[in-house]
Parts: structure tokens; C-alpha cells; sequence
């Protein structure tokens, strides 16, 4: 129980890498907010997390919008009196298509729920965080980090590329106040993210590569959401406590020959 006595707020907790860290983070002690904009999936992670006999509540909101994440802070405040773990984990791909094709406000709304919405949490989250110290992990990706031949994505890869600048530039800025905050950068991983992803007119870009046989050089294999949020567990503990404005990269070694696109 690493995490017992203490209150972690998830976002984009009702699927995938977002879902399988509120369920461990319950497990190993943690009170659990879950918040995504989705209630019937928000309601089916706490129903699990109260199944295995950890605490959890639904917070419903959307992380673009200010209003509703302060008024989501004030909430899991309320009730738990305190907030000590923060996973700025919802996201969307967004539109993938050539740069003159991309409308601006598909430009607008992955960077609204991707950056603004790490920005918002952490906006209304670190006046609490401050009063006892804690950790921030913000989930970016490989993509804008340390791959660039996904063509057609400069959108969700700028928006990735500003989430790991604005974690260092955190990190030091909390320092003081003995907040840490890392950020991880996951490869392929079987979620359902790609059920948000619009591809358009991409098939003629980008540079020719010939991708090597297993592409995922560790184990030939896409990664899983809970190989994440075993990542999430460690940087939210007391094991990464001299640990902070660091990236981690989930991925197999799939950026090391860097590559699909």
C-alpha cells in the first residue's frame, strides 16, 4: 500500500492508460478522483476500484474548460480534504491530415483538450498540492518528443512537445514547495485512442522508410495500459522521490529506430 492516506485525481479515467492507473493507484491505497466527460465510463472504473475495495467518486468535466475543472479541484477537495497525486492523463490524436488541409479549429480543439487541459488541471490542483507536497505526472508521447515521421500529426505532436516543456518549467517553478512533477512519453499502446483519431489525405506524405522487421525492439510488441500506469505508480510514490522535470519513455525502444509513419 504505497499510496495510503493519500488523494489522486486522474483525467481520462474512464478508458485505457487513464483507467488502468486509477484502478492501481486505488489498489496501492490511493482515494481516486476520476474525471473524464464521459459519466457512464467514469461510473464503471469506480464501480471496480469500490469492487476491489479501494475509495473512489466520479467527477465529471471537461479539461478545456476552466470553470469546470476548478469547479472539479473543489470537489475532490471537499470531500477528501486534501490532493496529493495528479495524473494529467486526457487526450485526444485529433486530425491527422497535410498542413493546409488542417481547418484551424481542429488545430484549436487538440490543443485545447491536450495542452490547455494540463495546463487547467494543473492550475487549480497545485494550490493544494502545495500544502503537503506531491507528484504530477503528465502523460505525453513519444510523438513531438523524440519521433517526427508521423506526418499529418503536427497538431497532437506540438501539442505533446509543449506538455513536456510545460512539465519542466513546472518542475522547477514547484520545486520549493517539494512538488515533483515528470512526464511520461508512451509508444504504441494498445488503447482505443485511435477511435478519436481522424486520418485525412496522409498517404502521400511524408519520407519513404523501410521499417525494420519488430519494430518494438524489447518485447516485438505493442505495450499495454497497465505497463503505463505501473510507470504512473512509481513516479506518484515515495521510490521516486529525488525525481523530478524528468521524461520517461515507455515504449520498448520504439523511438530509439524511430520510425512509423
Amino acid at each position: 500500500m504505497q499510496l495510503e492516506g493519500r488523494v489522486a485525481l486522474v483525467t481520462g479515467a474512464g478508458s485505457g492508460i487513464g483507467k488502468a492507473a486509477a484502478l492501481l493507484l486505488a489498489r496501492e491505497g490511493a482515494r481516486v478522483a476520476a474525471l473524464s466527460r464521459t459519466e457512464e465510463e467514469l461510473q464503471k472504473t469506480v464501480r471496480e476500484i469500490e469492487d476491489a475495495g479501494g475509495e473512489g467518486m466520479v467527477v465529471t468535466a471537461d479539461t478545456s474548460k476552466p470553470d469546470q475543472m476548478e469547479g472539479a479541484i473543489r470537489q475532490i477537495v471537499e470531500r477528501w480534504d486534501r490532493l496529493d497525486i495528479v495524473f494529467a492523463n486526457a487526450g485526444v490524436n485529433g486530425v491527422w491530415a497535410p498542413i493546409e488541409e488542417l481547418d484551424p479549429e481542429e488545430w484549436d480543439k487538440t490543443m485545447a483538450i491536450n495542452l490547455k487541459g494540463t495546463f487547467l488541471t494543473l492550475k487549480y490542483a497545485v494550490p493544494h498540492l502545495k500544502k503537503r507536497g506531491g507528484s504530477v505526472i503528465v502523460n505525453a508521447s513519444i510523438n513531438g518528443t523524440r519521433v517526427f515521421s508521423n506526418t499529418g500529426a503536427t497538431a497532437y505532436a506540438s501539442s505533446k512537445a509543449g506538455q513536456l516543456a510545460f512539465t519542466k518549467m513546472m518542475a522547477l517553478e514547484l520545486a520549493r514547495d517539494k512538488v515533483r512533477v515528470n512526464v511520461i512519453c508512451p509508444g504504441a499502446i494498445e488503447t482505443s485512442i485511435d477511435d478519436n483519431t481522424e486520418h485525412r489525405d496522409i498517404d502521400h506524405l511524408g519520407v519513404p522508410v523501410e521499417f525494420p522487421k519488430g519494430w518494438h525492439p524489447l518485447r516485438g510488441k505493442p505495450g499495454s495500459s497497465e505497463d503505463v500506469a505501473q510507470v504512473v505508480l512509481f513516479l506518484a510514490s515515495d521510490a521516486a522521490v529525488h525525481i523530478t522535470g524528468t521524461e520517461m519513455w515507455v515504449d520498448g525502444g520504439e523511438s530509439l529506430i524511430s520510425i512509423h509513419g
